[in-house]
């Protein structure tokens, strides 16, 4: 009589391992279904109102700083993003019907900007902004879609992703899914007013804001209870926005924020570069006055996060105050001083002043910017590696990359002088961490 029980209670027990096995493998290989888009392609322009709505929602949305090369057509794809588990390469996403997007419903496309799930319902990597996407509207997604789909097909077929195991499996992200991308679109907070509400819908869920600003946890998903509180990707730094008035932006003021946000440079701020000057370059700029303000209206209301970054702006730092924009040392204090100093004198004094307020534009000035404030000086050795161009209300600004024209050793010594005179702060950048952001 116990041996049948024995038996019988381990046939129910198998029997339930391939009842939940059942159950796991449909979830993870059941293609998602398609959602319904007809209500809100119903609610939707035609013609040519729909193609600018959708061109505006693609500016907004940042699509070409992920999806174009440098010096490659138009989000055509094929720019590289390097994770902690390999590197992904983004997808050309022009109407070519070969090797891009051509062939897609706009359920599909929809879908993938809701769900992380392409056409062939394949999970995406979240190198793609789907979990801040997952919160846009419908309507918008397919305006956006509308907009691509008028644009001249290009083919171009994006590198190969170059990922380790598991992550090179893609059914795994389905278990990210269920705990990181949210469901439904962005809802309305009553308590707060319409801009407040325009500004959060263009942050968290058009603009991906916290994608770069925002740390992530050891799943790579965001770590929202550090919200805001600057994070690292791609070799830079992005920096804390929360509105914490020592590591953040609590103590910039509206029209210096609009400033940044529109322009790429505010007054006692300096200018964006990097990941953020491509922000501005290829999306903010093109807000209208009315959105970026909303923006800041709401990234103002975002809870202080105190981070531990060291970037912390030295308003007058001492060296500043003792000389001017045109201050030129003497040949013994070239000497004395060494090879920093050197070598800012003969590439970048005539463009940034010695007192660091820019000369021939506002957009050479240093002081009051974090890169220059930040003693790991990450963003400044990219910076003089890479250079910097942006399009502004004054022209195209640029500064000359100098990765060719200097040594590892001569960029750390270029580094820890101008981190002395523009922020007074101590830093030890060595040719090894230039070696290491050349690389990135």
């Amino acid at each position: 009589m116990r041996r049948l029980v024995r038996i019988l209670l381990v046939r129910i027990l198998l029997a339930i391992v391939v009842v939940i096995a059942a159950g796991v493998a449909i979830f993870l290989f059941k293609p998602a279904p398609l959602p319904d888009v007809s209500v809100a392609a119903a609610k939707l322009p035609t013609g040519q109102a729909l193609i600018e709505r959708g061109e505006y929602l693609t500016r907004a949305a940042d699509c070409a700083a992920c999806h174009t090369t440098s010096g490659g057509q138009p989000y055509a794809g094929g720019l590289a993003f390097k994770l902690p588990f390999g590197t992904v390469y983004s997808p050309n996403i022009t109407a070519d019907k070969e090797t891009g997007i051509g062939n897609w419903s706009d359920a599909e496309f929809v879908r993938a900007l809701h769900q992380g799930i392409d056409s062939q319902g394949r999970n995406l990597y979240p190198a793609f902004s789907y979990a801040a996407y997952a919160r846009m509207t419908t309507e918008d997604a397919l305006a956006i879609k509308a907009y691509l789909f008028s644009l001249p097909p290009v083919h171009a077929e994006a590198p190969k992703n170059d990922l380790s195991f598991p992550f090179n499996q893609r059914y795994v992200l389905r278990f990210w899914n269920l705990l990181f991308v949210p469901d439904g679109p962005l809802s309305q907070d009553e308590k707060q007013s319409a801009e407040w509400n325009r500004g959060a819908y263009l942050v968290e869920a058009m603009a991906h804001c916290g994608e770069c600003h925002t740390p992530r946890n050891l799943l790579y998903g965001l770590d929202n209870g550090k919200k805001f509180a600057g994070a690292e990707l791609q070799g830079w730094k992005a920096y804390n926005i929360s509105s914490d008035k020592t590591t953040g932006i609590g103590s910039w003021s509206d029209e210096q924020l609009f400033d940044y946000l529109s322009k790429g440079h505010a007054d006692g701020r300096g200018s964006a570069t990097g990941s953020m000057g491509e922000a501005v370059d290829y999306s903010l700029r093109h807000l209208t006055p009315e959105d970026i303000k909303a923006i800041v209206a709401y990234v103002k209301t975002v809870p202080p996060q105190t981070s531990s970054d060291k970037a912390i702006v030295e308003a007058e730092p001492p060296a500043t105050l003792t000389t001017s924009i045109a201050y030129a040392p003497s040949a013994d204090s070239v000497a004395q001083s060494g090879l920093g100093l050197k070598l800012f004198q003969g590439a970048c004094a005539s463009c940034h002043g010695w007192n660091g307020e820019g000369l021939q534009t506002p957009y050479a000035a240093l002081r009051g910017s974090r890169t220059v404030n930040d003693p790991d000086g990450t963003n400044l050795i990219q910076v003089i590696l890479k250079g910097a161009h942006m399009t502004t209300p004054l022209g195209k600004q640029a500064m000359p990359a100098f990765a060719n024209a200097y040594s590892d050793v001569e960029i750390a010594a270029l580094g820890n002088y101008v981190l002395a005179h523009f922020g007074g702060k101590q830093s030890a950048i060595t040719p090894a961490d230039v070696a290491k952001a050349r690389m990135q």
